[in-house]
């Protein structure tokens, strides 16, 4: 019953931004993701799945009133991206978690469809929402990507708000490193008494990059993606988020964010690929971004990724249980969904 409402939900929406189109009125529309893994409905209680379906719902709804009044598919990105990076939910500002010498260490990245200029941040500790830091850096530089103190200083400069990084401190992240270098001590040591030891590189249970792509009224699209990395992550690692046409990108024709595991994302230039294979093998967007989810699937990577094209279509492939997801179209039908 439960998916067949939403079925139902789904074909109410694609309908009604068909009538928009067909009746002449504005086709904007945005969509947004807040990470992807192993997302299942047994491990989810009803009140954490309400929290999630909340501040989803709040973060396209707030995206949304910044194209409902004519602004930009990149402010729209912003806004949309700072509802989730206040939510300790999601890997990405107040719930980044923490890296091998517990610290909170974040990226971020936009990018503008209509002028292809870009701006991101990586490795930052103190900027409350480090996707204003990359939209300050793409708006108010000549550069492309900041990193560490020096991209604090620069958001310093521009009125960027900063935190002390304790603001990021949360139990939850900080209960799953402990039990990570745990994990890692355990196995180490079996290694070293010459013991059969099955250790496994541990991939976190969930990724929560969150991202968002849209279309505004003058169509144009822009993308955004904000994370906190990986949990235990060493040695100032930094994935896919920051790196345009890995984690993020945009331009007029499609805009897409991704969500996993970054290694993957950045071999593959997953968010390029996309755009490539719309632009030059003509792809429909859904079959582009499913041959890239499949190449990263091939090569041992998961995570999933949202991409909308100039017409307001949306596709959201993921190969992970789930993938925390949501749309609002023209009309303002929201729909939200979790689990595959």
């Amino acid at each position: 019953m439960k998916q067949f409402l939403s079925f139902c939900i789904f074909l109410l929406i694609s309908n009604s931004s068909l009538l928009a189109q067909q009746a002449g009125k504005p086709n904007y529309v945005l969509a947004i993701h807040g990470g992807a893994g192993t997302i299942v409905k047994k491990n989810m209680s009803d009140s954490l799945e309400r929290a999630y379906v909340a501040e989803l719902t709040k973060s396209l709804k707030t995206g949304y009133a910044v194209l409902q009044a004519g602004g930009s598919s990149v402010d729209a990105v912003s806004a949309a991206i700072q509802i989730m990076e206040d939510s300790p939910l999601f890997n990405a500002g107040k719930g980044a978690v923490f890296n091998h010498d517990g610290v909170n260490e974040m990226d971020a990245s936009i990018m503008d469809g209509a002028t292809l200029k870009a701006g991101a941040i990586a490795g930052v500790h103190s900027i409350r929402n480090p996707i204003t830091a990359a939209k300050a850096v793409m708006e108010q530089s000549e550069h492309v990507m900041m990193v560490g103190k020096g991209a604090e200083e620069f958001a310093a400069s521009k009125g960027i708000v900063l935190v002390d990084p304790a603001y990021f401190w949360t139990q939850p992240r900080w209960d799953a490193l402990q039990r990570i270098l745990k994990r890692d001590a355990e196995a180490t040591a079996l290694d070293h008494d010459d013991k059969q030891s099955n250790r496994k590189k541990y991939i976190d249970e969930k990724f929560g990059t969150v991202g968002c792509v849209a279309l505004d009224q003058q169509g144009h699209l822009a993308a955004g993606t904000s994370t906190g990395g990986m949990t235990n992550k060493k040695y100032g690692r930094v994935g896919d988020s920051p790196i345009i046409g890995a984690g993020n990108y945009a331009n007029d024709q499609v805009a897409i964010s991704c969500t996993g595991w970054g290694e993957f994302y950045i071999r593959t230039v997953a968010a390029y690929d996309v755009a490539a294979k719309v632009a030059y093998a003509h792809l429909p967007i859904a079959q582009a971004a499913k041959e890239v989810i499949g190449k990263i699937e091939a090569l041992g990577g998961d995570g999933g990724m949202i991409v909308l094209d100039k017409k307001g279509e949306v596709t959201m492939p993921f190969n992970t249980e789930g993938m925390y997801r949501g749309t609002i179209t023209a009309d303002g039908s929201v729909e939200v969904s979790i689990y595959k």
